[in-house]
């Protein structure tokens, strides 16, 4: 059971860190354009807007997948409940590998948003 319970922690950290970031992201973004924090593209570090835009587009949709994805990690694990260690840790790989495909893609949104809001410069269309 303890197993269970650490692997349910485990399963819990990509969507309570897409809502945080989530909730961050919408409020501001960080305050220099840089290459190691952030939603960190080629259209995104353009200039302070793109940057600004993306970070709050971006917010919105991990909070949005966040909160979806916590109570299903949630339920997913309850799945595992009472199994054995190696059916435990094959079991959250997959949900984990899951979470991670949507984290990934929930970027694909933004990055559209930012080429329909802004032309290849970085200038507002």
């Amino acid at each position: 059971m303890g197993f269970w319970i650490s692997m349910l922690i485990v399963n819990l950290i990509i969507p309570l860190t897409m809502i945080g970031f989530g909730r961050h992201y919408t409020k501001s973004s960080p305050k220099k354009i840089n290459m190691v924090f952030g939603y960190r593209t080629t259209m995104s570090m353009k200039n302070k807007e793109t940057w600004e835009f993306a970070h709050r587009h971006c917010g919105k949709v991990w909070l949005v997948v966040g909160l979806i994805l916590l109570p299903i990690s949630c339920v997913a694990m309850l799945f595992a409940l009472g199994k054995d260690v190696n059916y435990i840790a094959i079991y959250i790989c997959v949900v984990i590998g899951v979470q991670l495909v949507l984290l990934i893609s929930s970027t694909i949104p933004t990055s559209v948003a930012l080429n329909k809001t802004f032309d290849k410069n970085g200038n507002r269309i």
